[in-house]
């Protein structure tokens, strides 16, 4: 597991106890150090001195539970969920409240927000009121629990295809953007998908453009 800007070290200390090999990766030196001291006779604990936006993952497929700063929440959801090559197993995130509502939303807000969500079901597990946290953040957090939806590499082409079709365009039928991407028989495999082929892609969900790219590829295989 990694705990990603581990701080302290309080999600550090659970996640070992539960039995965990852990990763905490902590940009601050001091917090680094701090980290270093506490964990020093436990092997289940290693240490890195990182920032998350640019620390090496794992090659094989590993978990994150985490409280990173607010400010850096975009930038670990384009590191974790924008790289197909990333084998995030599943991840639980403690992020500022508002962030975790539109990245929870069942519609994306944008094509970027559309890759993501689209390749893993992100949910909003709870919210998490400011006075658990020491110092407490001027604004509420919730907890977001992300898993990888079933897919494959033929599907996950096919939805940066579409996506990139739907959004530049986005006020457009569903119908025209898939016929911008050459797609044939496009009203019949919307409606399997579950999507109104007269509504505009901003309308489209999540679970729809995962349905229709796994459709889509299992047609052209």
């Amino acid at each position: 597991m990694l705990d990603l800007g581990a701080g302290g070290g309080a999600i550090t200390a659970r996640l070992a106890e539960s039995g965990a090999r852990v990763i905490a990766v902590e940009r601050d030196p001091r917090l680094a150090e701090r980290l270093r001291r506490r964990f020093d006779h436990d092997p289940r604990v290693r240490v890195v001195e990182a920032d998350l936006r640019d620390v090496k993952l794992p090659h094989r497929e590993f978990l994150v539970v985490a409280s990173p700063p607010f400010s850096l929440t975009t930038a670990l959801c384009r590191r974790l969920l924008g790289d197909p090559r990333v084998r995030l197993a599943a991840a639980e995130l403690i992020i500022q409240d508002g962030a975790a509502r539109w990245l929870a939303s069942a519609r994306p807000r944008d094509a970027e927000t559309a890759w993501w969500t689209a390749r893993y079901d992100v949910r909003l597990a709870r919210t998490v009121s400011a006075a658990s946290f020491t110092p407490p953040p001027n604004v509420a957090a919730a907890r977001l629990s992300i898993r990888p939806r079933p897919t494959s590499a033929a599907a996950q082409r096919q939805l940066r295809v579409l996506l990139r079709a739907a959004y530049r365009k986005p006020r457009a039928r569903a119908s025209t953007a898939l016929a911008d991407t050459g797609a044939t028989g496009g009203r019949r495999l919307l409606i399997r998908a579950g999507i109104d082929p007269s509504a505009m892609t901003t309308q489209i969900t999540a679970d729809q453009w995962h349905r229709l790219a796994l459709l889509l590829s299992a047609r052209n295989e």
